[in-house]
């Protein structure tokens, strides 16, 4: 079937006016009409879903995909938290929990790899090309066929791979933590968690292949039922099966987590898709649906990956996630306890980076299409933007750990057998990690421009490469005298240095070929610095509200204190040296605060 090209009426590089009804959320609704099809004389009527890939997109649909994946992903970073809190509870922070955490070293590589970067910076470009040029007319279905090739494939893969860490766990486990004192405990629950390379693997894949086609309630929601499955398989299994019953829960929530999108997958892949309005097919398209990295198509012959792109992208993704390898090796040799104080100190001090990086899953589809569509400038815009919505979030919830870390420890940890002293040591090691939390969040920004284009790069990885020759450097240096707190400064200064080179290498086109969407540094930069300097200021302000005398014995007191101050100060410092998003964010308040006290009162 041959279908025609989609209209567009682009109004800037950030904004899209649409001459269609906007796409669903997989509402199974025509959010234009507010019915489940719209009619006209002589047409077919339309599900909301068939029609979300034609649709251009609006500054409205692309502020309901975040507000939706936001709200989701704050649910799983919650359930996310009970999960580390019962794992707290039930098992404390000892040789127990240090042999699990050995163990979740697969799901956090398989993650990593297979849902929230790798496997996603290979696949969504490739799905956003097949898309475009469905909509430019190619015969047959390059949407189909590109997963009638790549999926048997992959799929075939991740079963091998997963077999191989089951076989080889106990070689792994001595690897990754050769000085731990129950090695045959960590081994049981690694052949455990080796079925998430298969579960990640096909979650992974659905949740690329979803976002491409503008469906983001499915794949915002896996990390919900995840929790809940490890969640619920430690209380249910705990008592007789101990903490391997959290490794059981990991290949319980993988399966819940394919089992979630696969309807909207199946929806999406086997409708027939409709024709969408004929318009000429521009230049610029058809230089960018020729020059496609993932091959040419004629009807259903398809070469749809770059075998170069998927092992460039790969390569970081491993490099990337042997920051913790590199920690769990160094701290394997310290006493009992140590790799549970580094992982509690990490959740915690990652929820910031997570909720900064959440407009960044939205907007990566709009940039790797923007690109197959030839349109640089729209992806240029929407990059910088990213940076400086993320960069703000991620600084404001920087400050606010590094001014409440202990009262945030305490309220969600301790209880049980994680103790006061367990409290103490993890929240000295989150005021080190969040130094790095900015250079986390700018990393995994830039890292998504460079490879939208869908084209092999190699700079990323050496820049995360240089970044984890420091974090070793500096770990193994300090260690012995520093402790769990010198590991967590090494992951700083590496994943910090990362970012600045990464940010370093977007140049612009006018100084050479720019190795990704080509963005203003020195822009960027200036941008920066007007929200680092409030966060410092924040910092400040907001420890000093939570150290108050009463702050040992009323920790929620201390924390609201310290929160309420650090956001305050943050905000009205960052409006006063006007950085980008402030004043529209306080006037959106603003208005939305009057209209609710018109409600009331009038």
């Amino acid at each position: 079937m041959t279908l025609p090209p989609t209209p567009r009426h682009a109004t800037g590089p950030d904004t899209e006016t649409a001459t269609g009804p906007s796409p669903g959320l997989d509402t199974g609704t025509d959010t234009a009409t507010g019915t489940g099809a719209s009619t006209s004389a002589g047409t077919t009527p339309r599900r909301a879903d068939d029609t979300a890939e034609h649709t251009p997109l609006t500054p409205r649909f692309l502020a309901r995909a975040t507000l939706l994946t936001a709200s989701l992903t704050v649910a799983g970073a919650l359930l996310g938290l009970v999960r580390d809190q019962s794992l707290a509870r039930l098992f404390g922070a000892g040789r127990d929990t240090d042999a699990f955490l050995v163990a979740w070293t697969v799901p956090e590589f398989a993650a990593t790899l297979l849902i929230e970067e790798g496997l996603a910076f290979a696949l969504i470009p490739a799905f956003s090309k097949a898309l475009a040029r469905r909509s430019q007319g190619a015969s047959g279905d390059p949407v189909r066929s590109l997963v009638a090739v790549t999926l048997p494939r992959l799929a075939l893969a991740f079963t091998a791979v997963g077999a191989l860490v089951a076989v080889a766990a106990p070689r792994l486990v001595g690897v990754l933590a050769p000085g731990l004192p129950d090695p045959a405990l960590a081994v049981d629950c690694t052949r455990l968690t080796a079925t998430c390379v298969l579960s990640f693997g096909l979650a992974g894949y659905g949740s690329a292949a979803l976002r491409a086609h503008r469906r983001y309630l499915a794949p915002a929601a896996i990390y919900v039922v995840y929790n809940v499955g490890i969640v619920t398989a430690m209380f249910a299994l705990g008592g007789a099966w101990g903490v391997r019953s959290a490794a059981f829960g990991v290949a319980a929530g993988g399966i819940l987590m394919v089992l979630t999108q696969l309807p909207s997958l199946v929806r999406q892949l086997c409708t027939r898709p409709p024709a969408a309005p004929t318009r000429p097919t521009t230049d610029t398209e058809t230089n960018a649906s020729t020059s496609s990295d993932i091959g040419t198509s004629t009807g259903t012959d398809t070469q749809p990956l770059n075998i170069l792109l998927m092992a460039s992208v790969v390569l970081f993704a491993l490099c990337r996630q042997a920051q913790v390898l590199v920690e769990r090796f160094l701290a394997s040799s310290l006493p009992a306890g140590a790799i549970s104080h580094l992982n509690y100190a990490q959740k915690i001090a990652q929820i910031p980076m997570t909720l900064s990086t959440m407009l960044c899953t939205v907007t990566f589809p709009v940039v790797a299409r923007a690109l197959a569509e030839g349109d640089t400038e729209r992806a240029r815009a929407r990059v910088e933007r990213d940076l400086a919505v993320a960069s703000g979030v991620v600084l404001l919830g920087t400050a606010a750990v590094l001014a409440c870390a202990p009262q945030i420890v305490e309220l969600l940890f301790q209880r049980g057998a994680f103790t006061a002293r367990d409290t103490a040591a993890t929240a000295g090691v989150i005021r080190v990690y969040a130094l790095g939390l900015l250079g986390q969040t700018l990393t995994g920004v830039l890292v998504r421009s460079y490879f939208s284009a869908g084209r092999a790069t190699w700079y990323p990885l050496g820049a995360m490469a240089a970044g984890i020759v420091v974090t070793c450097w500096i770990g193994a240096g300090t260690v012995g005298s520093w402790g769990v707190t010198g590991i967590a400064a090494a992951n700083a200064a590496g994943i910090t240095l990362t970012a600045a080179l990464l940010l370093c290498g977007m140049r612009s086109a006018r100084h050479g070929r720019p190795r990704g969407v080509p963005v203003r540094t020195g822009h960027v930069l200036r941008e920066l610095s007007r929200p680092l300097c409030a966060a410092v200021a924040a910092t400040a302000a907001g420890t000093l509200a939570a150290s108050g005398p009463a702050a040992p014995s009323a920790p929620v007191a201390s924390l609201a204190a310290g929160g309420l101050t650090v956001t305050v100060v943050f905000v009205l410092l960052g409006w006063a040296l006007g950085a980008q998003g402030f004043a529209p964010a306080l006037r959106s308040v603003r208005t939305r605060t009057r209209r609710l006290a018109h409600a009331v009162f009038r």
